[in-house]
Order: structure tokens, then C-alpha cells, then sequence
């Protein structure tokens, strides 16, 4: 079989990393876009983790059809019956039921002996086999386990009803000739191994995780576990557009395929890292601003002649337009839609009208608007759709002999304008404080970050902030040409993050 099973896990473990944080609908956004992208596998979460992320489970069950639905749980009756509870609307349901294997769990983690560990092994997959006959079995952190225990417990898994195995490189230790034997020895020396498929589950602490598991299909794997842009705990996870795009572009050398449709991977990438506030390192393989650009003048020659020449994969092929249109103030809407349309785009009428208002104020103070402006802009849009505050208006005065004043105006949810002033430390610091009196919700700001989105003196800007209350940490994201105005916005995107959340804890409560 030359066709390989994507299993994306972006919404589980890749919601996992440190700092990243989703509500349900943001989820189920994500899901949309990844069953439109052509994934085979979404494990959607961990459903006994807590009550939002069961809701999330449930709620992509119900609506996401084509894929199979995933749920993790830890070898208990209680995880596995959550699990089920949470996936059981789902057109094609999955547990997967995972359990440490590694002397080095076992001893430290479990404090179980390996013969507790088989034994429970067979019995809880056995149980979520009760409920349903597709049950992926991981036993957690594989790489490190002792060989002839791990061949042991992937064939009582297997004999107990799992119809995947996967191999977890947990910690991220392997190096891909290692991690190839491993997979190597399963299918040779597990007697029931063609009873199940094999999947890989990489880790990327040393930068391996998407070598490591091509070296895995080359010996007998058949499903990749793998997130979008790679993220995921510690130093994330295989990344999905690296595998599939290294399968597509060498095809030659690895003759495999996927499902995958590629021309939807730079916009999943995209709404990924603008949902869970992760930006895409410029060198990126992929997605990276700089994946396809061209600096050298002896590339550019090369390029223009012939693209093959530098380029090994046709930038659309991923869904990004090679084209370089300029748009600027002089464009009309329709030649906007067009833009719009050739990157991806496609806007409601009501969204469409915001966007060109938006577009045409940062023509009027730019000569020439790129592709990444717009997707900057765009990004911006859909951050502000859904609000419980909309910043009005922002005005900073500061200076080496004057205190740092900001004025802000706000709109309630109830329509009405709220306005008030402060002083603070610094411009910054003055915004926050203004909102926050108008706002009143208690939050501490722990990061705050700005970059150029575009090249130049009229560039976007975009201010990336992290705010905690009670506990939690939430994410905000704005962009403008005034980096102030950037600044309000993105702290206005984090309040409104917070008070969603408050407002469904109240709505669970009642």
C-alpha cells in the first residue's frame, strides 16, 4: 500500500505547546479547514482533560464528516468512556488509548512493573474496543523502550482489537536510521503486526521529526502523525507540510502518496498561526515568508529564465500566487475580489465590504500593497468579527518631556461608545491602562512583541501580546501601519479571548 494516512493532531497535541490556546469554535475552524485540506485522521482533543475541550471534541464530531474523529485518553475506563461520549456523533470515531512503555516511565512516571503494564494494556483496549472497532494503541515514548517488551506489548494490543499501532518518539531522541530500524523490527518481529497499521508519532527536540518519519514510512509505516506549521509540546511536532510536500516533490525517490489536496496548505498554515498566536519563523520550510523568495542575484537570473532552476516546487502548488500584482489606492473593489480570490479568499459580501474599507485606508498611506499585506489585513478582519469590545478610536501623546497619555474609546456590547484616559510608563503602558479602566476585567500582561509584517518605511506592523488572568494565559494579535493603533488592537483581541471564555464559564455554570 503506497498511499499514507494523515493523522493531523494540531487541535490535540499541537494545542499542547506551550503558551498556545483555543476555544471551540476557533477548533472547529481549524477543523474545517482541515478536512478541506484533505486530511485522513483529526484527532480532535482529549476529552477528559476538561470540560471545554470535551465540548470542542463534541462539537467537531457532530459537524466534520469525511475524516475519521479522534479522541485520546489514557488507559482508564473513565478516560476511554469520556472519550467515546465525546465522539460517538461522529461519522467515522476513534479512541486512542495511549500507555507508557519505557522502562524510564515505568519506573519514574507509572511506577508500574512491565508486567502491570501489559496486563493493563489488553484490558483497556480491550474495553474501547467495546465501543467501537477502530482503536489506535500508542505505547508512549517507544524510541526509548526496550525492544523485545515493545514488540510484546504491540502484539497483545493488537490481539485485544487495536487496529493502529502507533510508535511514539515522544521525547524527540531518535535520529532516522534508528527510528527506521525500529519500525524495521516491529514488522518483522511482532507475529499479528498485519493485522493492524503502523503509525509514527515524531517529536522535533532535535530537529528530526520530519526525517524520522519518512525514514519510518520507508520501513513499513503507514500513517504520520503530524500538525500544521509543526507545532505541538516543547520543540513541536512533525511538521504536515513537510512530510507531505517531501512525499509529493520526491515521489521519484519515496513512491508515496497522500490525500492530501496541497494547494489548501498555506492557508491552513496561515489561519492556524493566526488563531493559536504562533508566527511562522520567516525560514520556514513551506510556509516561510522566505520558502520562496529570491534575494541572490544570481537566483533571480536563474528564476526568471527558468523556475526550476531554484525552485523545487511550484509555489502554487502549495497555494501561494507566484503572481507579484500591486494593487495600491487607485484599485477598485472588483480588481480587490480578484486579489483576494487568486490568494485563497473567499469573503461574504458584509466581510468583503470591511475588508476593501480597510484596504483602501492602508492604500492611502502606502505606495504599494503587497500579497502579505492583505493577508495581514485579512487576518486583522477576522479577528475583529466576533468582539464583546471594538476599539473605536486611540489617541497617544508622549515625548521625552511629557507624561505618556492615552485617550480611547471603546464600543460596549450593548452599542454604546465608552470612553477614558491615563497616563502610564510609556505609550504602551498608558493604552492598557485606559482600556482596562473602561474594560475592568484583572489581567497581567507577561509578553509583548512587535514585528514588520512587510519590508519598508510604511510597512505593517503587527504587535503579538500574552495577557493571564486566573491562571491562564490568552493571546492577542493586532496590525496596522500605526504600530500604536496595532498595539490597542492586539490587546483588545486578547480582553475579548478573556471575557469569551468568562462568559462560557458563566453560561456552564448556570
Amino acid at each position: 500500500m503506497d498511499n499514507i494516512i494523515i493523522f493531523d493532531t494540531t487541535l490535540r497535541d499541537g494545542e499542547q505547546a506551550a503558551g498556545s490556546s483555543l476555544d471551540s469554535q476557533e477548533k472547529l475552524e481549524i477543523a474545517r479547514r482541515l478536512e478541506k485540506l484533505g486530511v485522513d485522521v483529526i484527532e480532535a482533543g482529549f476529552p477528559i482533560s476538561s470540560e471545554g475541550e470535551f465540548r470542542a471534541v463534541q462539537l467537531i464530531s457532530k459537524e466534520i464528516r469525511r475524516p475519521i474523529i479522534c479522541a485520546l485518553c489514557h488507559a482508564n475506563t473513565e478516560a476511554i468512556d469520556r472519550a467515546w461520549e465525546a465522539i460517538k456523533g461522529a461519522a467515522h470515531p476513534r479512541i486512542h488509548v495511549f500507555l507508557s512503555a519505557s522502562d524510564i516511565h515505568l519506573l519514574y512516571q507509572l511506577k508500574k512493573s512491565r508486567e502491570e503494564v501489559l496486563e493493563k494494556a489488553k484490558k483497556m483496549v480491550a474495553y474501547a474496543k467495546s465501543y467501537t472497532d477502530d482503536i489506535e494503541f500508542s505505547p508512549m515514548d517507544a524510541s526509548r523502550a526496550n525492544r523485545t517488551y515493545l514488540y510484546h506489548i504491540i502484539e497483545v494490543a493488537i490481539d485485544a482489537g487495536a487496529t493502529t499501532v502507533n510508535i511514539p518518539d515522544t521525547v524527540g531522541y531518535s535520529t532516522p536510521t534508528e527510528f527506521g530500524e525500529l519500525i524495521k523490527g516491529i514488522v518483522l518481529k511482532v507475529p499479528n503486526i498485519e493485522q493492524a497499521i503502523i503509525s509514527v508519532h515524531c517529536h522535533n527536540d532535535l530537529g528530526l521529526a520530519a526525517a524520522n518519519s519518512l525514514a519510518a514510512l520507508c520501513n513499513g509505516a503507514r500513517q504520520v502523525e503530524c500538525t500544521i506549521n509543526g507545532i505541538g509540546e516543547r520543540a513541536g511536532n512533525a511538521a504536515l507540510e513537510e512530510i507531505v510536500m517531501a512525499l509529493k516533490t520526491r515521489y521519484d525517490l519515496l513512491h508515496f502518496t497522500t490525500g492530501v489536496d496541497t494547494t489548501q496548505i498555506y492557508k491552513a498554515s496561515r489561519l492556524v498561526s493566526d488563531l493559536i498566536g504562533f508566527p511562522i519563523q520567516p525560514n520556514k520550510a513551506i510556509v516561510g515568508t522566505n520558502a520562496f523568495s529570491h534575494q541572490s542575484g544570481i537566483h533571480q537570473d536563474g528564476l526568471i529564465k527558468k523556475a526550476i532552476t531554484y525552485e523545487i516546487m511550484d509555489p502554487k502548488s502549495i497555494g501561494l500566487s507566484s503572481s507579484n500584482l500591486v494593487l495600491g489606492k487607485s484599485s477598485g473593489r472588483h480588481a480587490f475580489r480578484e486579489r483576494l480570490a487568486e490568494l485563497g479568499y473567499t469573503l461574504s459580501e458584509t466581510e468583503l465590504k470591511q475588508a476593501f474599507l480597510s484596504f483602501k485606508e492602508i492604500a492611502d498611506k502606502k505606495k504599494e500593497i503587497t500579497d502579505r499585506d492583505i493577508e495581514a489585513l485579512v487576518a486583522e478582519e477576522h479577528r475583529t468579527a466576533v468582539v464583546t469590545y471594538h476599539l473605536d478610536h486611540v489617541e497617544v501623546t508622549c515625548g521625552n518631556h511629557s507624561l505618556p497619555t492615552a485617550t480611547v474609546r471603546l464600543i460596549g456590547p450593548d452599542g454604546k461608545y465608552l470612553a477614558d484616559a491615563a497616563l502610564g510608563t510609556g505609550p504602551v503602558d498608558a493604552i492598557y491602562k485606559a482600556i482596562n479602566r473602561i474594560v475592568g476585567i484583572p489581567n497581567k500582561l507577561t509578553e509583548f512583541t512587535i514585528k514588520s509584517l512587510t519590508e519598508g518605511i510604511d510597512a505593517i506592523g503587527e504587535v503579538l501580546i500574552k495577557i493571564e488572568s486566573d491562571g491562564i494565559s490568552y493571546t492577542g494579535r493586532g496590525a496596522s501601519t500605526d504600530i500604536v493603533v496595532a498595539t490597542a488592537k492586539a490587546y483588545m483581541n486578547a480582553l475579548n479571548r478573556l471575557l469569551s471564555k468568562k462568559n462560557t464559564n458563566k453560561e456552564d455554570a448556570s
